[in-house]
């Protein structure tokens, strides 16, 4: 047996039995999660949370907004909003996000924090090490031209 092959078996099994088993590196190979997989898995999972109005700063959904309006652009960008850092076998996770008016945020971002990390693992078999949500703005239901009635003519 040639010393490469050693060393390559020696690394393949220090892999395998470190305190966490690497899902993503077997006796076959490598697998390779591309940044824009997990970008868009986490962009889903946090808008399936109910009190998330919409992702990203005002900057990027205005021109997100206009894009989205010319003829054969590819519809909504699901991974706006969402920046992530991918290594061999752990990911972490940053959010930029809108939320409805009324919801507790703390509850909110504690929900959004276990779905996102659930879905990526889940999905991807990297281990996220976090979720870091910033909220950078509250949707207001005047915002949209619903105005309520009022109580006195």
């Amino acid at each position: 047996m040639s010393q490469q092959t050693r060393t390559e078996q020696a690394g393949r099994a220090g892999a395998m039995q470190s305190g966490r088993q690497n899902k993503l590196t077997n006796e076959d190979g490598k697998i390779m999660i591309a940044e824009n997989v997990v970008q868009k898995v986490a962009g889903m999972a946090c808008r399936e949370v109910a009190g998330v109005h919409a992702m990203g700063n005002a900057g990027t959904r205005a021109f997100s907004a206009i894009r989205e309006r010319i003829p054969g652009s590819s519809g909504p960008n699901v991974s706006q909003g969402v920046g992530v850092e991918v290594g061999e076998s752990e990911a972490a996770v940053d959010l930029d996000v809108i939320v409805e008016y009324g919801v507790s945020i703390a509850d909110l971002g504690r929900n959004i924090q276990r779905n996102v990390k659930t879905a990526v693992e889940r999905m991807t078999g990297l281990n996220v090490v976090e979720v870091n949500i910033s909220i950078d703005d509250v949707h207001l239901p005047e915002a949209d031209g619903q105005r309520q009635e009022t109580r006195v003519s």
